[in-house]
C-alpha cells in the first residue's frame, strides 16, 4: 500500500476530560467531591478577574510559598512536620495557577514573568504529591479545548516548556510514579494527556521527547504488562502518535525489540475478543502500532524473523475482532518486501487470503473496518503478493488461484475493476463540472481527489491484470479478454489505467526507485498494447508475432 495512504495521517485526538479512576472521596459523599468544591468556592473568592494584575499577584504567591517550602527544607531535612504547612500552602497556590487555563491569553505574560522554569523544577520535588500537582496544572494549561482557539498563545507557553526541558522533568517524574497508588496511577494518565497536549501544539515534540527522555522504555514496559488498565490503553494511543509521522520513532522503537514486544501483546487476541470497548480501542491502538512500525525495511525484518506472518494469518484463520487490523497488518508487511511475501505463500496464506478477496469477510466481527475498506487492503496484498513472488513454485501457486474454480478469481477481480472504475468516473465528471462552475483546482489536487475516490484501488487491480496478462497464459488472457468484451471494453482502456499510475508515481523512495517501479508498469502497458496490435493485424491478415 502507498505510503501516503491515509494510516499515515494524525489519529484523531479523542477528548479525555479526567482520569477514570474510582474517586472513593466523591462516592462516599452521594457522588458530590466536596474537596472540588471547596476549592472552586476558594478560587471564586480570592480571584475577581483574570487580567495581568491578577496573574501578577497569582505568581508572586506562589513564588513566595515555593521560597518558604525550600527554607523549610533546608532548615529542617530531617523533620517532616516541620515543612508540613508550607508544602500544604505550597499546594495551594499551584491549585490557584489552574485558573489561568481560563485565559490563555496571559500565558505569553506567564512566560514573560519567568515563573516556568520554577514550576517546573517542582517535576522533581522530594514529595511526589507536589510533582503530581504541577503534572495537573500543566494538564490544564495545555488542554486541548483551552488552545483550540488560541494557538498563538499556546505555542508562546509550550516552546517555553520545551526550553526549560519539561520532557525530561515530566519523564523522570513518570518513571518514579506507582502503580500501586491510586493518585499517581491517575498522575500516570495526567502525564500521558499533557505529553498528547504538547504534541498536538508541537508536533515535533513526538521525536524530541523520544530522543531525550525514556518514554518509550516506560511505554514498552507497559505494554508488555499482560493485565488491561485505563493507563495501557493511553500508553498504547501514546505509541501509536509517537510513530505514526516519525521514521526515527519508528527504528528507534525497532532497535528496542518493539515488533516483538507489540507482536505478544497482540497475540493475546488471537483466539479471544476483548472484553470491554476500552479494551477493543487498545488493541486497534497496538495494530495502529504494529504498522507504523512496519514502515521501515529493517523492522519487516525483525516482523519476520518473529513469524509475525504466521500470527497474522492464525488472527484471520480464527475470525475474531483482529481480523480486520492482521490483514491491514500483513498488507504493511508485504508491500515492497519479497520475503514477506514469500513466507506468507510458504505457510499456506494464499488458503486464508483468497476467501477473504473473494468477499467472503466475517464482517459482524469486523464493525470498525468497513468491508469496503478490508476489499481495499486484500487488493492491496494480492499486488504486494506478485509483485513479490516473481518464479518457480510459489509463483506458479499463486498464479493457479486464477485458475481454480472456472477462473473465479479473475471474474472477482473484473467485478472489483468495474466498480472502481464507475466511482472513479463518476468523481472525474463531478470535478469536471466543478470547473465548469469556475472553481479553479489544479491537476494535483484532481488527482488527490480521484485517489480518495478509489482511483488507487482501480490502479492495483489494473497492475495485478498486468501480471496475469504477462504470464502468457493462455486460458487466463482468454477469461480477461472475454470479461473485457462483456463489459464493453477492450486492453486499451486497463493500459490507459496503467499509464496514468506510470506517469503519477513519486520519488519518495528516491530517483533509481522511481526508474524502477515505472519500468515494472511499463512492460504491463507494452504488453497490452503489443496484444491489441497483434490483434489488430491478425484481423488485416498479417500473421502476429510468436
Amino acid at each position: 500500500m502507498d505510503a501516503s495512504d491515509n494510516r499515515n495521517n494524525h489519529t484523531t485526538k479523542r477528548k479525555r476530560d479526567n482520569y477514570d479512576g474510582d474517586d472513593t472521596s466523591a462516592v462516599a459523599n452521594g457522588g458530590v467531591d466536596f474537596s472540588l468544591l471547596e476549592e472552586i468556592e476558594k478560587s471564586h473568592n480570592s480571584i475577581e478577574a483574570l487580567d495581568l494584575k491578577t496573574l501578577k499577584k497569582l505568581v508572586l504567591s506562589f513564588e513566595r510559598r515555593l521560597k518558604d517550602n525550600i527554607a523549610a527544607r533546608l532548615k529542617y531535612p530531617d523533620q517532616p512536620e516541620k515543612f508540613a504547612d508550607s508544602e500544604v500552602e505550597l499546594h495551594e497556590e499551584i491549585e490557584k495557577l489552574k485558573i489561568l487555563a481560563g485565559a490563555p491569553e496571559l500565558y505569553p505574560d506567564l512566560v514573560n514573568l519567568n515563573v516556568i522554569p520554577s514550576i517546573l523544577d517542582l517535576l522533581v520535588h522530594d514529595n511526589t504529591d507536589i510533582a503530581i500537582d504541577v503534572v495537573g496544572l500543566l494538564q490544564d494549561l495545555t488542554d486541548e479545548d483551552v488552545l483550540d482557539e488560541n494557538d498563538e498563545f499556546g505555542v508562546v507557553l509550550v516552546d517555553c516548556l520545551i526550553e526549560n526541558n519539561v520532557l525530561e522533568s515530566l519523564v523522570q517524574n513518570l518513571l518514579r510514579l506507582s502503580e500501586s497508588d491510586a493518585d499517581e496511577v491517575a498522575a500516570v494518565y495526567s502525564t500521558l494527556s499533557t505529553i498528547e497536549n504538547l504534541i498536538e501544539v508541537k508536533p515535533a515534540v513526538a521525536e524530541m521527547v523520544c530522543e531525550r527522555t525514556k518514554l518509550l522504555r516506560w511505554i514498552v514496559g507497559k505494554i508488555k504488562v499482560r493485565e488491561f488498565d485505563s493507563n495501557k490503553q493511553y500508553a498504547s494511543e501514546i505509541l501509536a502518535i509517537l510513530l505514526q509521522s516519525s521514521a526515527a520513532n519508528q527504528k528507534r522503537l525497532g532497535q528496542m525489540n518493539g515488533v516483538d514486544v507489540v507482536l505478544q501483546a497482540v497475540a493475546m487476541y488471537k483466539s479471544r475478543d476483548p472484553r470491554s470497548l476500552d479494551e477493543e480501542e487498545m488493541v486497534e491502538n497496538l495494530f495502529d502500532c504494529l504498522c507504523c512500525l512496519l514502515m521501515p525495511v529493517e523492522n519487516k525484518e525483525k516482523f519476520l524473523k518473529a513469524e509475525g506472518v504466521e500470527l497474522m494469518i492464525i488472527i484471520m484463520n480464527q475470525k475474531k475482532l483482529c481480523y480486520g487490523s492482521a490483514i491491514r497488518a500483513l498488507d504493511f508487511a508485504m508491500t515492497n518486501y519479497p520475503a514477506a511475501c514469500e513466507r506468507f505463500v510458504d505457510v499456506m496464506g494464499l488458503k486464508t487470503a483468497f476467501p477473504a478477496f473473494m468477499g467472503k469477510i466475517p464482517t459482524s466481527k469486523n464493525k470498525k473496518r468497513s468491508k469496503e475498506e478490508l476489499e481495499e487492503r486484500l487488493i492491496s496484498l494480492v499486488a504486494s503478493l506478485f509483485g513479490g513472488v516473481l518464479k518457480g513454485s510459489r509463483r506458479e501457486r499463486l498464479l493457479s488461484k486464477f485458475v481454480e474454480n472456472e477462473f473465479e478469481k479473475i471474474d472477482r477481480l473484473m467485478e472489483l475493476y468495474m466498480r472502481y472504475s464507475n466511482r472513479v468516473k463518476e468523481e472525474s465528471e463531478r470535478l469536471d463540472d466543478i470547473e465548469l462552475d469556475d472553481l479553479e483546482m489544479d491537476e494535483d489536487e484532481k488527482y488527490n481527489r480521484k485517489l480518495e475516490s478509489g482511483l488507487y484501488s482501480l490502479q492495483l487491480i489494473a497492475v495485478i491484470l498486468g501480471h496475469l496478462w504477462t504470464s502468457e497464459h493462455p486460458r487466463i488472457r482468454a477469461r480477461i479478454e472475454l470479461l473485457l468484451k462483456q463489459q464493453k471494453l477492450t486492453k486499451n482502456d486497463v493500459k490507459n489505467v496503467l499509464q496514468e499510475y506510470h506517469d503519477n508515481i513519486g520519488d519518495l523512495d528516491g530517483p533509481d526507485e522511481k526508474e524502477k517501479a515505472q519500468a515494472k508498469i511499463q512492460k504491463f502497458i507494452t504488453a497490452f498494447a503489443d496484444s491489441r496490435n497483434d490483434a489488430c493485424k491478425t484481423k488485416q491478415g498479417v500473421p502476429a508475432r510468436n
